[in-house]
C-alpha cells in the first residue's frame, strides 16, 4: 500500500500517562456523588470527548435528566484536576513511539495525532513530550476543533485536508479504544489498528474488527 499518513491517538496509544485521564474522570464522577466502577468509565468513556463520556455514563446509570443537570459541572472539575495532574507529573511516550515516528519520517510518511482531549490539555502533553520541537510529528487535531467527535471521522478528514490527501486508503489509523477503530473505519482508512497499551483489552478491540491488534507500536513496521 502507498501509505501517505499515519494518524495516532494520543493518550494510551503514543502517550504513556498510566490511564490518568480515566482515573481522573472516575474520581470526578464519584466526587459529585454518582457511584460507578472504574471499568465502566473505561468501557464507556475511552476515546470519546470527555464531556460526552460523562453524559453517556450518567445517562446509562442515572438517567438523561441527571446527566443534563450535572455533566457540565463534573466535566469542569475533571478538566481542572487533569490539567493539574499533567502539569505536575512526568509524561512520557509509549515504548518505541519516537523510534516509529523517525522510521515513518524516513519514508516520507506524514505523522498526525488526534485526541478526545481539548486543545489546551493536548498542548500540555505535547509541550512536556517535546515532539513538536523535535520535529517528530507534523500535525495534531483535537475534538474541539471539529464539528463531531469520535466515532465520526471529522478529525481524520481535517488532517487529510491539511495535507491535501484525497484518498483515505493511503491513511492508517491506530488507537487504544474501540471508538478509535470505528473512527478509522468511518473515515475509510486503508488500515486501522487497535493497540493494547491503553484503555481496552485485545478481546475488546478485536470486537471492532480492526486490520490487526498490536501490543507495541514497533509492530507497525511490519505493516507499513
Amino acid at each position: 500500500m502507498n501509505i501517505q499518513l499515519v494518524v495516532f491517538d494520543m493518550a494510551g496509544t503514543v502517550v504513556d500517562e498510566q490511564n490518568t485521564v480515566y482515573k481522573t474522570l472516575h474520581q470526578a464522577i464519584e466526587a459529585a456523588g454518582f457511584a460507578c466502577d472504574y471499568q465502566e468509565v473505561l468501557d464507556m468513556g475511552a476515546g470519546k470527548a470527555k464531556l460526552q463520556a460523562i453524559i453517556d455514563i450518567l445517562s446509562l446509570k442515572f438517567g438523561e435528566v441527571t446527566a443534563a443537570q450535572h455533566a457540565e459541572k463534573i466535566h469542569e472539575t475533571f478538566l481542572n484536576q487533569l490539567e493539574d495532574s499533567y502539569r505536575n507529573n512526568e509524561i512520557v511516550g509509549q515504548p518505541n513511539a519516537e523510534e516509529v515516528f523517525k522510521k515513518l519520517r524516513s519514508e516520507n510518511i506524514k505523522i498526525a495525532l488526534n485526541t478526545g482531549y481539548s486543545r489546551n490539555i493536548a498542548n500540555i502533553l505535547l509541550d512536556k513530550l517535546g515532539w513538536v520541537e523535535q520535529n517528530l510529528i507534523d500535525y495534531s487535531v483535537t475534538f474541539d476543533e471539529v464539528e463531531n467527535g469520535r466515532p465520526a471521522p471529522d478529525m481524520i478528514v481535517k488532517i487529510m485536508e491539511h495535507f491535501k490527501i484525497a484518498d483515505a486508503s493511503t491513511v492508517v489509523k491506530i488507537g487504544d479504544a474501540i471508538i478509535d477503530i470505528q473512527e478509522g473505519q468511518n473515515a475509510s482508512c486503508g488500515m486501522v489498528f487497535g493497540i493494547t497499551t491503553g484503555a481496552h483489552t485485545r478481546e475488546q478491540l478485536t470486537t471492532a474488527i480492526p486490520t490487526a491488534v498490536l501490543d507495541n507500536l514497533i509492530e507497525l513496521q511490519k505493516w507499513i
